[in-house]
């Protein structure tokens, strides 16, 4: 008997044959990213507000495994060069998350903006967080997101598509790296 993998169904969900529009061939995204690009699901990202240039990169990353995190290796494999630039102009336009209810503890948020100055978060990803071209957004991510993240950089699991942000995690440790993601996904 022949299994079929989670990812391969998203394959299957993700590209149907009768599907007309993108929000159609979208729709299996938004079971991992959440409605509308709001991810409620662990250690997984919200798509919604994010860089369509970004977003771009890190299809073309997953289809030619220079990423690599095998759902999205899988989903995105089959896709056209066309696609990608159609997924990543849809994924562009979803609304940005909102952030948590929670804006947190105002002593730990106000040191870790100054870990945010002081490693300079805000030269590349923008003063609010927004980023911009290919410089993800990272405003009201999810903190266990932005926290796996960031670890995989400073251990270099995880390649950019340069090496700025390997760079840039080199020095910090473990716990400003928890006090950033408490930070980030709370930033309003």
């Amino acid at each position: 008997m022949r299994r079929i993998t989670l990812a391969g169904a998203c394959v299957l969900v993700v590209l149907p044959l009768r599907a007309e529009t993108i929000a159609e061939r979208a729709v299996a995204c938004f079971g991992c990213h959440g409605d509308k690009g709001e991810s409620s699901m662990d250690v997984t990202p919200s798509l919604g507000g994010q860089q369509g240039p970004y977003a771009l990169i890190q299809l073309f990353m997953f289809r030619e495994k220079l990423r690599t995190f095998q759902p999205m290796n899988d989903v995105a494999q089959p896709l056209s060069d066309d696609d990608l630039r159609t997924f990543s102009d849809f994924i562009a336009t979803l609304p940005k998350p909102a952030p948590p209810e929670d804006a947190g503890e105002p002593a730990r948020m106000a040191h870790a903006k100054e870990l945010a100055q002081q490693f300079r978060c805000n030269s590349c990803h923008q003063p609010d967080f927004s980023g911009g071209d290919n410089v993800p957004r990272i405003a009201n991510q999810r903190e266990d997101y932005l926290k796996k993240t960031l670890a995989e950089y400073k251990d270099n699991s995880r390649h950019g598509y340069d090496g700025t942000m390997a760079d840039v995690m080199g020095s910090v440790t473990p716990e400003q790296i928890a006090d950033l993601a408490y930070y980030i996904a709370r930033v309003r």
